[in-house]
């Protein structure tokens, strides 16, 4: 874990670097412009407004616990219509979140980035309002990245079938060889995927992070059979209950009405999934074969970005340019590391490829984190 733990280390403070950058000297001191000051500790959640009006929402949250937190705004059901990861304490993070309807709705920081969260309500007025309404470059982009995550959940569908058959006719071998591939479709629409309440942990939940009295069910429980403990009495019941949900998301992630800015916002969510959890080794643990997942959130960054280009072409083409050069950075970072029809294990790689990648994932963090703004703008 010694390995582990540094590597984290080195993850955090390069994305501390990549988000001071971002936020400049700005924290939540930049509520003259009407963005509400968030201040998450490691017991409270001080939000400075808990009403707003229908359309862009702008969050500024800052992070004065001890604890690494997370902040979200979630709609009817625990639906996440956005999220910021991986606030280290002392830094700022903006969150951008595009409220199309009136209503109530729920505000939550994440000390230690486990559990419900610090709770509080948000109430949203005003009348229906939607950003691609008579923007059809924004429209395209929405109706483009849906054609992606309809491609993908039918694979996510197909494959984790194929998974469930083989540990259920205790074909160990072929369940190992279709765990990360069945996983590569849920890792590049993870942040649709995670968006619907409890389905999330229950299909990708790890042992140590799920809440307190949830059952390890999913993905990783079915890992740990497989590589560690060995099939167990109730696996083919997990593997049932793993295919019921992975259906119910897919039927949810082709008919969500997606924002644009929940787009961007996804983008840089994947980053922040390889940087907390893939690029540490802490995800896979069991198969090591988090370079797969690695590889598909960088997918489905790129995806999100790639259907956005028009738009932040037309208001920024220097960023479209940096982000061109940073994701192909990254892109030949992690080829280098190609094994057959898939990657290296883990526990193959040497501290320095390791640390190479992390540096590649934060060179791109920087300019992603800065697409919401920039398709938000008016």
């Amino acid at each position: 874990m010694d390995g582990v733990a540094t590597v984290r280390k080195a993850v955090v403070i390069l994305g501390s670097l990549a988000v001071l950058a971002a936020c400049g000297n700005g924290g939540t001191s930049s509520n003259a412009s009407g963005n509400i000051a968030v201040e998450a500790s490691d017991d409270a959640c001080k939000v400075a407004k808990t009403e707003a009006s229908t359309g862009n929402v702008t969050f500024e949250v800052t992070n004065k616990g001890t604890k690494v937190t997370e902040f979200y705004l979630y709609a009817e059901g625990d639906r996440i219509l956005g999220e910021v990861e991986n606030i280290g304490p002392g830094l700022s993070r903006k969150l951008i979140v595009e409220v199309t309807e009136s209503g109530k709705f729920q505000t939550a920081c994440k000390p230690g980035m486990k559990g419900d969260g610090i709770r509080g309500d948000f109430t949203v007025t005003g009348d229906s309002k939607k950003s691609t309404d008579g923007n059809a470059l924004l429209a395209e982009a929405t109706k483009s990245y849906q054609r992606y995550v309809n491609s993908q959940a039918d694979q996510l569908l197909v494959k984790t079938e194929e998974f469930v058959n083989a540990v259920k006719a205790k074909k160990v071998d072929d369940a190992k060889a279709l765990f990360p591939v069945s996983r590569t479709y849920w890792e590049r629409i993870e942040p649709v995927a995670e968006s619907f309440g409890d389905l999330d942990p229950k299909i990708d939940g790890r042992e140590d992070v799920i809440a307190e009295g949830m059952e390890f069910t999913g993905y990783h429980r079915l890992e740990k059979d497989l590589w560690v403990s060995g099939l167990q009495a109730d696996s083919e019941k997990i593997a049932d209950q793993l295919l019921t949900d992975v259906k119910e998301i897919v039927a949810k992630a082709k008919s969500v009405e997606l924002t644009p800015v929940q787009l961007a916002n996804g983008a840089k969510e994947l980053l922040d999934e390889v940087a907390t959890g893939k690029i540490t080794g802490e995800e896979d643990r069991y198969s090591h074969t988090d370079l797969w997942d690695f590889g598909a959130n960088v997918d489905g960054s790129q995806a999100a970005v790639a259907a956005l280009r028009p738009v932040v072409e037309q208001k920024d083409k220097a960023l479209v340019s940096t982000l061109d050069e940073k994701f192909k950075a990254l892109d030949e970072a992690l080829e280098k590391h190609r094994k057959g029809d898939g990657f290296k294990l883990y526990t193959e790689l040497t501290q320095d490829e390791i640390k190479a990648l992390a540096e590649a994932v934060d060179a791109l963090g920087e300019p992603v984190s800065k697409v919401a703004e920039v398709v938000s703008a008016k």
